[in-house]
């Protein structure tokens, strides 16, 4: 029999979000018997520093990460600062990585201690995603003593919405039938992929709940939200057409670190830098690539933050070079008029591959 084909509809994706509880923060508790129970902050001292991460114990007094640690022990004085000890989240989470090679080669890790997974095929041949989700957090439990929360849906913003829903230790499923309806009753400032700038920008324009940001037409999106006015068109709809990516490329490598007296001379914030850029190089050295955008930030004590590039031709070759550029952007920025409290490095436009032969680099202007 001649004629057309019948087209075989798109198999409905699964997409499981593994989100770990607390992460360094349990690690911490899970190490230190003493600190079970306890309001916990990993991060830096109770002076200058930055809260990493908060134990849930924390939570209940409204410590989170990115908190000022003087705000955190403000809201939490019986609070516990712990210092991180990032070798041991990695080597966890190298033990979770393998558990989800188990099931699907599709892993896409967004930091330590979260990833998407897509099971649509997954290699044990399990039919339900959640009895998939449900066997990884139960494999995690038993191999780390950590407990994960996971959400399970059609695409990648209901997966990442989904995990949220019961956390701690919790599994929450979105089916493709009620994936729309779930978002229209969700606030926008919940969402994904809409941070404080933009829900309060979307609030400005009338648009308070997924209900309201489908009503706008996608034009009007385009408009006001530019390249992210399809996205947020899409999700208002429960669609989200975006493929979960193994190799997902980094974007760029960064160290920075507060101080505990503000510094105001050129000399020092040489000093302070140095150990910052030769974190930034090991990192790049072990993991084989290089970049060509070198970046510092400079946050002042009024906590103003600036941040200032250099960017050369081909890719930096050395912590040296790295150094130089540093320098340079210091020299411009120096004296300064207000003491600085934090200075970072980042170097981005990254690509994988050896160092080039050393030459001179040379600067794009």
């Amino acid at each position: 029999m001649g004629g057309a084909h019948l087209q075989q509809p798109e198999p409905v994706r699964k997409i499981i979000h593994v989100d770990m509880d607390a992460f360094y923060a349990s690690v911490e508790q899970r190490d230190n018997p003493d600190l079970r129970g306890k309001p916990v902050a990993v991060g830096g001292g109770e002076v200058r520093g930055v809260v990493a991460a908060a134990s849930y114990e924390a939570r209940k007094f409204g410590v989170h990460s990115a908190m000022a640690s003087v705000t955190a022990k403000r809201k939490c004085p019986d609070l516990v600062f712990v210092k991180p000890r990032f070798e041991v989240y990695k080597a966890i989470s190298q033990q979770i990585r393998q558990i989800f090679a188990d099931y699907t080669p599709l892993i896409e890790p967004l930091s330590l201690d979260e990833a998407y997974l897509d099971v649509t095929e997954n290699l044990k041949g399990i039919e339900l995603a959640t009895e998939i989700a449900e066997e990884i957090r139960a494999r995690i439990k038993q191999t780390t003593g950590l407990t994960a929360s996971a959400g399970v849906s059609y695409n990648k913003f209901l997966a990442k919405m989904a995990s949220d829903q019961r956390k701690p230790d919790g599994l929450f499923v979105i089916t493709p039938k009620n994936g729309p309806a779930f978002v229209e009753a969700l606030p926008v400032k919940k969402f994904h992929g809409v941070g404080p700038a933009t829900a309060e920008k979307m609030h400005r324009l009338g648009i308070e709940t997924g209900t309201d940001l489908k009503a706008k037409p996608l034009p009007f999106l385009q408009q006001h939200f530019g390249k992210s006015g399809p996205y947020f068109w899409g999700i208002a709809r429960g669609i989200d057409n975006r493929q979960v990516k193994p190799d997902r490329v980094r974007k760029s490598v960064g160290a920075e670190d507060t101080f505990r007296a503000d510094i105001h001379l050129l000399e020092e914030a040489l000093d302070n830098i140095d150990p910052l850029i030769d974190k930034v190089w090991r990192y790049c050295e072990g993991n084989g690539i290089r970049g060509r955008t070198v970046t510092v930030k400079i946050k002042f004590a009024d906590f103003k933050q600036i941040t200032r590039s250099r960017s050369t031709a081909m890719a930096i070759g050395s912590a040296e070079e790295v150094r130089d550029l540093c320098r340079m952007i210091l020299l411009e920025q120096f004296p300064v008029e207000k003491g600085v409290r934090l200075l970072g490095v980042t170097l981005s436009s990254l690509e994988a591959g050896q160092p080039r032969q050393v030459q001179q680099f040379v600067l794009e202007l």
